[in-house]
């Protein structure tokens, strides 16, 4: 009977190492050596015979884990810092896998982050196409009118960027104060969006925080600590985003 072949990129993302793109990159950058040889096309396909280095590193395939993670803000969505600030894997003292974060979240935002060492899953999550609801709540400075909130659906250009919530809704208001609470759904997730967008209209952000990402809510959870994702809400994730 023979073995089973994959892809060898695959086989890197589903180590834990990276995302499947960034494993493609790696291959493409003479970094991967299968068998002591190294391959820089795509299509090489592997079996759990073969052994598969990456930067001169034997390829360990650890049990794919899955955690939801309350990250605080003043904390980087990577696994290392170079100015030695606090990143999301502190916040996660039990886990030994190789975890890394499903897209981001900015320095100076809380919220929902999911983490994995499943780099499929994360490739999956984070394709565009998959259009996954992000839910975010925003303070922001001024009482924006329904008309300025209606741009954010039609979309305002940033840095020559076209940027564009899925829903955006007022949930309240001070006058007193001048600020109000605004929640949008966004279904894209480049650089610091939501902040961008709401500058854009006039109204910049005092504090954001994401609250859901697709079906899966912060509850239970204080800022800064985590769970494990349950079976069934991962295969939920898969099925959910698949037909997205």
């Amino acid at each position: 009977m023979s073995k089973h072949e994959e892809r060898l990129q695959k086989v890197i993302a589903q180590s834990g190492l990276t995302s499947r793109r960034k494993a493609e990159q790696l291959i493409l950058d003479g970094k991967v050596k299968v068998n002591n040889k190294t391959v820089t096309e795509m299509g090489i396909k592997v079996t759990s015979d073969d052994k598969v280095e990456v930067d001169g590193v034997p390829l360990e395939k650890e049990e794919p884990v899955y955690y939801l993670l309350y990250k605080p803000r003043g904390v980087i969505s990577s696994v290392k810092d170079d100015k030695g600030r606090k990143v999301v894997t502190d916040f996660l003292p039990g886990v030994s896998e190789r975890v890394f974060p499903v897209g981001r979240l900015d320095y100076d935002t809380s919220g929902i982050l999911l983490l994995t060492n499943d780099g499929e899953f994360a490739n999956h999550l984070m394709h565009p196409s998959k259009e996954v609801n992000k839910v975010y709540v925003a303070k922001v400075k001024g009482i924006p009118h329904k008309k300025e909130l209606l741009k954010l659906r039609k979309g305002v250009i940033s840095d020559n960027e076209k940027l564009k919530a899925v829903y955006v809704n007022m949930l309240s208001s001070d006058k007193e104060k001048k600020t109000s609470i605004i929640e949008l759904t966004l279904h894209e997730g480049k650089n610091r969006q939501v902040r961008r967008m709401l500058e854009a209209i006039g109204f910049p952000v005092m504090k954001l925080k994401r609250e859901q990402y697709s079906f899966l809510t912060l509850q239970g959870l204080n800022a800064g600590e985590y769970r494990s994702l349950t079976p069934k809400e991962v295969n939920q994730l898969r099925n959910t985003s698949t037909k997205l």
